[in-house]
């Protein structure tokens, strides 16, 4: 590894820039094969699509001089009673010098589903480049991100330059249909990450144009409300006022979860969520964020608040509400004079910390239950929760945050924006719970990439400078791992150091 002097590491930042700038488009035609592949996760017919990709991905890993390992990730089970295989999981190694730091990369290459007729300008697997956007189902979530790693450590290579950390990959192909087997996995593969030091997902994107680090996720509690009140559906001509509808007891349930202003109702909600500190309101003052920009995208008039801070903090910090449909009642097209029978209302609360999901569940429960019972009604209420997703916090001091900042400034010029993500993550938490690593992400899409959208794409430039972002994260990375460990033992700085000071 060349010496931390600062000639030698502006030389080497130049010639590793120079590289990927020249070979931009060797790249991007990298990233226009594998968006080819039609690797949806969610439709059985095109599996054998998803488990080519993983293959590929596995393929590609290894030309770069990585061992990989294909884990059986074990069969899924269809509504019709079929079983088909899960795709493999990869587990990939480069590098085990123990006086490195180690960073193990989390990525997926399965995609969301996409056809041209969803409202595609373009044909979602064949990427098409319009105005500096590279178009096609998976750009920025998630083969693009996964790729400017793979192009990072490749340019190292090209150049005959030594890679300054060791690096792991673990690669799943089913992130898009929610992950089945990766804890299992991690719980199975602690050997894998005993000497990982940090853990980086790229999965996500920043707030606006300019670059981000993100270090929270809101959690999920999804909640069921059913309400029967018969065996079968029945005529509102003949029956209608004389029964105690379900559809009437489910609506008035509905509406005393939360007000108009977004308040939840259910007492006790907000009891365990952490206070705001001042050292967290100073990182919403300089976030780059346009409250009119942000309306447009959305194609909203009005918000519920006023002040960028009020907006960011109950995007990310404060938990929300949301009403999201009934199951069971008619919502075709024209009329239908139905009473039905039995109705499922859908919920969900966003958890902040330090919300815990028993904690919630048996509030909401409680709650409902009350309401339910001042309707003096006969129907039967059934109250359960569907999904319990924790929410993830990451210490923004660690060395990792520390690296990724210095390499952002050194790629883009500008300090990056600390943000978190209104939306669950729950590989973050998943990861940080089970490793006892330290977590991080880092993201190179853009704000306006669209990932589970229509005409998704990720920006030529981007992809370019993400790629110019990894491979200077490994170098700054390097550089506070060895400070770190002079500092440990003094007796053990190293050469390296010695000869840049």
């Amino acid at each position: 590894m060349l010496p931390f002097g600062t000639d030698a590491s502006e030389k080497l930042q130049e010639d590793l820039f120079t590289y990927i700038d020249t070979h931009q488009d060797e790249f991007v035609q990298n990233l226009k094969d594998w968006l080819a592949v039609p690797s949806d996760s969610s439709n059985p017919e095109l599996r054998g699509e998803v488990i080519r990709m993983m293959n590929i991905t596995a393929d590609r890993i290894r030309d770069l001089g990585a061992t990989v390992e294909l884990v059986d990730m074990g069969s899924e089970k269809l509504h019709d009673g079929q079983s088909i295989p899960f795709p493999p999981a990869i587990l990939a190694e480069l590098g085990n010098d123990t006086t490195k730091a180690t960073v193990c990369f989390y990525g997926h290459t399965d995609v969301q589903p996409a056809k041209k007729e969803d409202g595609w300008n373009t044909d979602p697997y064949t990427m098409t480049e319009i105005n500096g956007n590279l178009y096609g189902r998976g750009a920025t979530d998630n083969k693009g991100p996964v790729l400017a790693w793979i192009n990072a450590i490749d340019t190292y290579r090209a150049l005959k330059q030594d890679i300054p950390i060791n690096i792991k990959f673990i690669i799943e192909g089913v992130e898009e249909t929610g992950s089945p087997g990766l804890e299992d996995l991690i719980k199975k593969n602690s050997n894998f990450f005993a000497d990982v030091d940090y853990i980086v997902i790229s999965d996500n994107v920043w707030l606006s144009r300019k670059p981000a680090l993100t270090y929270g996720t809101r959690g999920n509690a999804y909640f069921f409300v059913e309400v029967e009140s018969g065996k079968k559906d029945l005529h509102s001509g003949t029956f209608g006022g004389i029964i105690h509808e379900a559809m009437r007891d489910l609506v008035y349930l509905l509406a005393n979860l939360v007000d108009s202003s977004g308040h939840i109702l259910i007492p006790g909600i907000y009891d365990d969520v952490a206070p705001l500190t001042e050292e967290e309101k100073r990182l919403y003052e300089n976030i780059d964020f346009d409250l009119e920009e942000h309306k447009n995208n959305t194609g909203v008039e009005t918000f519920l608040y006023s002040t960028k801070e009020e907006i960011l903090q109950h995007m990310w910090r404060f938990p929300s509400l949301t009403i999201h449909g009934i199951e069971g009642a008619f919502s075709g097209t024209g009329t239908k004079t139905v009473i039905p029978s039995k109705v499922i209302g859908k919920f969900s609360i966003r958890q902040v910390p330090n919300m815990q999901i028993p904690v919630v569940e048996k509030l909401v429960k409680k709650y409902l239950e009350e309401v339910f019972a001042k309707l003096h009604s006969p129907n039967k209420l059934t109250v359960s929760l569907e999904i319990g997703a924790m929410p993830w916090v990451a210490n923004v001091k660690d060395p990792q945050y520390e690296a990724a900042r210095s390499a952002i400034k050194k790629v883009f010029g500008v300090i990056p924006d600390m943000i978190r993500d209104g939306s669950t993550i729950p590989l973050a938490k998943i990861f940080q719970d089970l490793t006892k690593k330290s977590v991080m992400m880092l993201p190179i899409g853009g704000a306006d990439d669209g990932e589970h959208s229509q005409n998704e794409k990720i920006s030529r430039s981007n992809y370019i400078q993400g790629t110019k972002l990894f491979a200077t994260f490994f170098e700054e990375l390097s550089k506070l791992h060895e400070d770190l460990f002079a500092k440990s033992d003094p007796k053990k700085v190293k050469i390296s150091q010695l000869i840049g000071s």
